[in-house]
């Protein structure tokens, strides 16, 4: 049976570059895929998965009003499909997530969505929480903290490198706006009073 595979992390860890790994081993054994991005995610380029060690492919945009299950169904029609991936899958509606289910359940396509798992808050996304309920596979991807340990938290910094504790959920942005930190010190940033600029350039290469 299809699965449908969750790949989740932190900021940093590398998501994009599996999704197009697998992408890639998947073509190199002639089968054929589909690839999907957050339209809102357009810091590339609009339809755009890129990863931060340079590779890029061109992906379907989705947004709020995609319908996954419809839209799959209509590309059977013209062409075969092995596999689906989803880049930035913390953007996608718990109803979505159900459509993804469904395209494994009753067409027998294995889905595989990579997305974070929490906002700079640490709150679920909401599709990155039914996501975590609903997929037969969870894999955790790892990003470094600046302290070495395994970071699970994205941290949002202003201009000068300012821990950030209220905003929009959703704030497009790379190592200029977000740090991937341990939950200890995510906590001791937040709860700074001084509010000390974070070392921007450290944390960069600590997750290089």
């Amino acid at each position: 049976m299809a699965k449908l595979y969750f790949y989740y992390a932190s900021m940093n860890a590398g998501k994009s570059t599996t999704l197009l790994q697998a992408d890639f081993n998947y073509r190199e054994r002639g089968m054929e895929t589909l690839l999907y991005t957050a339209a809102v995610h357009d810091r590339s380029g609009y339809g755009v998965i890129d990863s931060r060690i340079g590779l890029s492919a061109e992906a379907r945009p989705y947004d709020a009003h995609t319908q996954f299950r419809a839209e799959v169904e209509d590309e059977l029609e013209v062409r075969r499909v092995d596999c689906i991936m989803v880049d930035e899958a913390q953007f996608l509606s718990r109803d979505q997530v159900w459509q993804l289910a469904s395209v494994c359940d009753t067409l027998g396509i294995p889905v595989l969505a990579y997305g974070l798992r929490t906002d700079f808050q640490g709150n679920l996304f909401e599709g990155s929480g039914a996501l975590l309920a609903l997929a037969d596979a969870l894999v955790e991807l790892k990003a470094v903290c600046e302290c070495g340990r395994k970071a699970t938290m994205n941290l949002r910094v202003d201009a000068e490198g300012r821990a950030m504790k209220s905003g929009a959920q959703t704030e497009i942005g790379g190592n200029d706006r977000y740090i991937a930190l341990c939950r200890r010190h995510f906590m001791q940033r937040i709860n700074d009073a001084e509010q000390q600029p974070l070392p921007l350039e450290l944390a960069a290469r600590a997750q290089a």
